[in-house]
């Protein structure tokens, strides 16, 4: 199932029904789906068949499957930090194993992305740690090439300029990026638009999101809808544009009840008008 040029998709929090999650993404007004990680049960291949089949018969299409991993905690800056991703020493193998688990999910889903948010990568190129993260990613690379598949790294922790580097030392033609300029702001990471045009070549996915900056020292900032945070909408679709993107706008509201429906559902209206202007144009 082809998409036109970005096409509005949702990110999609798969919990114990995926029947209810995918539902939701038809109920938004899309057919077009980044896919959270999924509860261990329908990692299994028998599962994995069974959802396969489930999400053909809705006429869904999913972009991307996310690597998630027990114990992460977004709390505050120390905190991710200390969880989050492949960074962190003591859970790095443990994580490891289950992101090839999630890949080969994937791989039956017929889906080439598998996204991650790796951590707070250390800045210094000379650190032995950064050394080890570089490794460890381009390993992993490495694995997903034998599936014919791209590992996407999420922006949020990094800077435009630390993100590239990692990404050019890593040496891998299939490393890529999910750029969600959102993060950049709610992580005090610089400027997002420039950023984007900083990595432009990499990116092969996008999460429409906005906030406002953290107020205090080591917290996160505040997510907010679409349009009312710092992001300006219109200006990134026009610099994801400018960079010749065409992979879909993927709305990500990272609130849950009725509410959230409500917001990406206005979201989805917004992101049709700027598009479609600038495709006109």
């Amino acid at each position: 199932m082809a998409l036109e040029r970005m096409a509005i998709g949702v990110m999609l929090g798969v919990g114990d029904s995926p029947e209810e999650s995918i539902q939701k993404v038809l109920d938004v007004g899309v057919t077009n789906a980044q896919m959270g990680r999924p509860a261990d049960e329908w990692l299994k291949p028998d599962k994995a068949k069974e959802l396969k089949k489930l999400i053909k018969a809705k006429g869904i299409k999913i972009t991307t499957v996310f690597c998630g991993f027990d114990g992460e905690s977004y709390a505050d800056i120390p905190t991710v930090k200390k969880t989050v991703g492949l960074v962190p020493k003591k859970t790095r193998k443990e994580r490891v194993k289950k992101a090839k688990e999630i890949a080969d999910f994937a791989k039956i889903l017929g889906v080439k992305s598998v996204a991650m948010h790796i951590g707070f990568v250390p800045h210094d190129p000379k650190d032995p740690d950064y050394r080890d993260v570089v490794r460890t990613a381009r390993a992993f690379a490495d694995y997903l090439a034998k599936n014919k598949q791209n590992l996407v790294f999420e922006t949020g922790q990094e800077s435009g300029e630390c993100l590239l580097r990692f990404l050019e030392d890593i040496k891998r033609k299939n490393v890529k990026v999910n750029f969600d300029p959102a993060n950049m702001i709610l992580y005090g990471s610089g400027d997002p638009i420039e950023a984007l045009k900083l990595v432009g070549k990499y990116v092969t996915g996008c999460h429409c999101k906005d906030g406002v900056p953290p107020t205090k020292k080591n917290q996160l900032g505040t997510e907010t809808p679409l349009g009312k945070g710092d992001v300006g909408m219109k200006r990134f679709v026009q610099t994801l544009f400018d960079i010749k993107y065409k992979g879909p706008l993927t709305i990500e509201r990272e609130i849950s009840g009725p509410q959230q429906k409500k917001d990406i559902v206005k979201a989805r209206k917004m992101l049709e008008r700027i598009r479609d202007k600038i495709l006109a144009d």
